[in-house]
């Protein structure tokens, strides 16, 4: 794999990371703005789909984005994410049913399916293995800044305007990150050109299990995500929040603030230390949200939350590079987001089926998910043993 210099911070990892921002600005927009638009519609009882059918298509397409990610390249395979996210945001105007709402969110999800998985393997191709926390630190603070940002943008332009504008903007978006992409240098050797064979998929295909370790983690942590995306605008709005995107933007900024330094501590002290700090953090963070009866205690834990994902993130994402085969980083990453999808799946479905409109139930959905990060602590401190002397795993 081609590793340019000892520096990470060279154009190309630039260009990514912008592009990486754009794209999660675009798709992340839409979410505090979806559950209502959906009630409107009739479908208030299908809210834990908003974001259950997105990752469903996301999982499922992991396999597919990771072969095709060390075959034909990665710069196609992040095209193709963001561009499916450029022609839904045409398309929700003009399906404006329960059901083509959610036939289009199944759609949707092919985006995060696609792009995340081949971004992943592009960075980790630009940078010596010795930074490879340090950059998806930085490369997630791009990211994140998105995801920040998306929310507060979505409900102002919803508030200003309509919700088919925000649907628009949400393509302008996906656009811009398409044509950032058109300037990158494809980095995977000997890239094969793209036919028909490479979209069967064989049992090989599908999980890269030197990586479980990280897969385990990442599932029972991003529960709780999956949980927050599909009842914290009810909770916040419950609390007296009256912008809904509040609870994203305050996560996400203590998030980029902690992983300036978070994936460079994982380089120094070894992944497993950072992620039993995170996932303490991560817990408490849960309970907090469950217990808060203002919307100043959510908003603190919300803090709280963004510091643990801020650690967590760029330490597992490391981890699972760590574990895997260079040859094989593609299905890695994939195996990788797989998991991570499933959890945020889950948790929706978890949080869907507990809310159903009863307010009362936020707060139970909460503790669920308190004690499921307590089971991925568990699993760290008294199952994990290293199978390797990786330095990374083994300075734990």
């Amino acid at each position: 794999m081609h590793q340019s210099s000892n520096s990470i911070y060279t154009l190309q990892f630039g260009l990514v990371c912008l592009s990486s921002f754009l794209f999660s600005a675009s798709f992340n927009m839409l979410i505090p703005e979806l559950p209502a638009y959906l009630t409107a519609m009739g479908g208030a009882e299908y809210k834990g789909l908003i974001i259950a059918l997105f990752t469903l298509t996301a999982g499922i397409s992991r396999p597919f984005s990771g072969k095709l990610t060390d075959t034909i390249g990665r710069v196609p395979v992040m095209a193709v994410g963001s561009l499916v996210c450029f022609v839904c945001g045409f398309l929700y105007p003009l399906l404006t049913t329960v059901v083509g709402f959610l036939f289009l969110r199944l759609i949707h999800g092919f985006s995060t399916g696609f792009k995340p998985t081949a971004t992943a393997a592009y960075v980790a191709d630009l940078v010596p293995a010795g930074k490879w926390g340090e950059a998806m630190g930085i490369h997630g603070i791009c990211f994140s800044t998105g995801l920040a940002i998306g929310p507060a943008i979505g409900s102002t332009i919803t508030d200003h305007f309509s919700i088919n504008i925000l649907f628009y903007c949400s393509s302008l978006f996906a656009l811009l990150s398409i044509v950032i992409l058109a300037n990158m240098k494809e980095t995977l050797p000997d890239k094969q050109k793209f036919n028909r064979s490479h979209l069967k998929i064989d049992k090989k295909d599908i999980i890269e299990w030197r990586v479980m370790p990280a897969v385990i983690i990442i599932f029972l942590s991003y529960i709780s995500y999956g949980a927050i995306l599909t009842v914290i605008s009810d909770w916040s709005a419950h609390l007296g929040t009256s912008n809904k995107g509040l609870f994203f933007m305050v996560f996400t900024l203590t998030s980029l603030l902690i992983r300036f330094v978070a994936g460079k501590a994982s380089d120094r002290h070894g992944r497993t230390v950072i992620l039993r700090i995170s996932l303490g953090l991560l817990a408490a963070s849960m309970l907090w949200i469950a217990l808060a009866n203002s919307s100043l205690q959510l908003m603190l834990a919300s803090a709280l939350y963004g510091i643990a994902t801020g650690m967590l993130s760029p330490t597992v994402t490391a981890w699972t590079v760590d574990l895997s085969n260079p040859a094989q980083r593609g299905k890695a990453m994939a195996t990788m987001y797989i998991a991570l999808e499933a959890g945020i799946g889950l948790g929706a479905l978890l949080a869907g089926w507990l809310f159903i409109d009863d307010i009362r139930m936020i707060p139970v959905t909460f503790y669920y998910c308190t004690g499921i990060t307590l089971l991925a602590l568990a699993y760290l401190q008294l199952l994990y043993r290293p199978k390797s002397s990786l330095n990374t795993e083994e300075k734990a």
